[in-house]
């Protein structure tokens, strides 16, 4: 199964958008990429579908198929009666003419495996012996009961499916024939691995389509329908019943779409509620025609179901019917391994979430799952993280971004193109003498500061970065820096208060100035002590020297 459906790991954005649509929750992320879980995955396709960067890639066979047919072994056909809603206008003896261009040796209509396959249904039903049975001819419903309804494998049909059934019958008339079956599954990839020795290769449509691009060929423009073409409805929701008998007495012929849809009959069927009952099952919405590699992806179904009845006949075609043990294929349920977490540990998790009380579980789906409960499931399984609920994630980014903005010491204020204030902190309202927010949100800036530096920002597209300026309104000293955010269409304010420190520059300056001023008195009172000291030095001299002798005299005779 993982040779069918892959990632490009590359391309994974993280959008969660597989998740939300994977009817049976097989994919799990990690380190913000998705990976199918191949015991679970129904290989429906709609993550190949829904993937907005084409992260999902379905493996290409046409190699394989090329080295088929050089083989020199001759290498039949089985083309699927969904061709023709797909290939509009062009019929089977076109699509053969384009495909014998390529190398086949043959190509012949699924529709006549088909036709075996109704008609065992129609014997089944016939004897009475089963309760329920549901058709087998959709490979992603098989996957759907054996991986996760495996009770409920005794209501699958045991017969082949029309592929199988087919390239079966091609095998057993053509002497060494490998088949090729062409159609627009996914799961049909995975069928024919499953398929041992009756299926050899599968394409899609879109890669039967490249492949003709690539060769220049042209498919003919012949749709002619014929009598014997009954089974050709197949591809289309009812298209079985159509083809059967529905004559088994006390049975109720259904036919459901969609694995939403075929999960709730399911269900129904685990609680006993249903009986006596064929049930037709296709894992696609429109059955066939509405398949995940179809290549009209915005497709009219309306349209492709009348391109489909419009092409089929009113008879069956004539092939001979196989012994029942022929046309028997059991199918056995494939093990689940992923454990179910208590009542605790989901409580735990749901706390992980932010999930205190049930009104905090939101249940939004933006993660992929349906309800916070499942996937808190899904987190105890190891499919999901906790940084997938996105409404966790907002509510924390924004707890983070308010405790920073009301806890940061500057003042901040937010403004919208209009200079209206959008976004005030606590330290802005202390710094305005405001008394809440509300007292100035939605007003312009006006009201509260000088827009002159807002108005400039607007204009040139460029901050300015801390500009001292002095609210006097305010008595306070602040570096101002406001910046353009969001493209210009926000301005943010920055807003340092600088009283203190602009009244400790302003006691320094006083201080310094008046230390000017003393010690320019001071030198002015010494100079004139220099002068008188002078004067007096040259009148007094001579007795110094004589006291200074006297003394010296004085102190030897001690």
């Amino acid at each position: 199964m993982a040779s069918c459906l892959t990632l490009k790991k590359s391309n994974c954005k993280n959008c969660y958008k597989c998740i939300r649509h994977c009817p049976v929750k097989s994919i799990r992320f990690s380190a913000g990429q998705a990976h199918i879980i191949e015991n679970e995955c129904i290989l429906c396709g709609h993550c190949f579908v829904v993937c907005p960067q084409n992260a999902k890639e379905i493996v290409n066979d046409v190699e394989r198929v090329r080295v088929l047919i050089m083989s020199g072994d001759p290498v039949v056909v089985s083309l699927a009666p969904s061709f023709i809603a797909n290939y509009e206008g062009v019929g089977i003896e076109s699509m053969k003419e384009a495909l014998l261009k390529l190398g086949f040796y043959d190509v012949e209509e699924t529709a006549i495996g088909a036709t075996m396959v109704k008609r065992e249904y129609d014997r089944i039903l016939g004897e009475g012996n089963r309760d329920v049975l549901i058709s087998s001819c959709c490979h992603s419903v098989n996957l759907l009961i054996r991986k996760h309804y495996p009770g409920l494998l005794k209501y699958l049909a045991d017969v082949l499916t029309p592929m199988q059934a087919h390239c079966k019958d091609i095998k057993r008339r053509i002497p060494g024939a490998k088949t090729v079956f062409i159609g627009p599954c996914v799961a049909k990839k995975d069928e024919a691995q499953e398929s041992t020795g009756l299926v050899d290769a599968v394409l899609t449509f879109e890669e039967l389509t490249e492949w003709l691009r690539k060769e220049k060929i042209e498919l003919r423009k012949e749709a002619a329908p014929s009598d014997e073409s009954r089974a050709r409805f197949f591809p289309t929701t009812g298209g079985i019943l159509k083809t059967m008998a529905m004559d088994a007495p006390d049975y109720t012929y259904m036919a459901v779409d969609g694995v939403e849809t075929c999960m709730m009959v399911l269900k129904d069927l685990e609680n006993d509620n249903i009986h006596k009952c064929f049930i037709e099952m296709s894992a696609c919405t429109g059955s066939c025609i509405g398949g995940p590699v179809m290549e009209k992806y915005h497709r009219n179904p309306v349209q492709e179901y009348l391109s489909v009845a419009r092409y089929a006949g009113t008879k069956d075609f004539p092939v001979p019917q196989p012994e029942p043990a022929e046309m028997q294929r059991r199918r056995k349920p494939i093990i689940q391994f992923s454990s179910l977490p208590s009542e605790a540990e989901i409580q735990r998790i749901l706390h992980q979430m932010g999930k205190y009380k049930p009104e905090d579980e939101l249940n939004c789906g933006s993660c992929g799952y349906d309800t916070c409960r499942a996937k808190a499931i899904g987190i105890y399984q190891g499919k999901a993280d906790v940084s997938m609920c996105l409404p966790f994630l907002k509510e924390k980014a924004e707890n983070f971004s308010d405790t920073i903005v009301n806890n940061t010491p500057n003042a901040l204020i937010v403004l919208n193109d209009d200079l209206e204030v959008q976004q005030i902190n606590r330290a802005a309202q202390r710094l305005l003498n405001l008394r809440s927010a509300s007292d100035v949100l939605g007003d312009n800036v006006v009201r509260i500061l000088d827009p002159d530096n807002f108005l400039k920002v607007l204009d040139t597209g460029r901050g300015i970065i801390n500009d001292r300026q002095y609210l006097a309104e305010y008595n306070r000293f602040v570096e101002q820096t406001v910046v353009p955010a969001e493209d210009g269409r926000m301005l943010v304010c920055i807003m340092r208060d600088v009283s203190e420190e602009e009244s400790e520059r302003r006691r320094k300056e006083e201080i310094s100035m008046e230390t000017m001023e003393v010690a320019d008195r001071v030198v002015e009172r010494q100079m004139r002590v220099v002068q008188e000291i002078a004067s007096l030095l040259g009148e007094t001299a001579a007795e110094t020297k004589i006291a200074l002798a006297k003394l010296k005299e004085s102190v030897s005779h001690e």
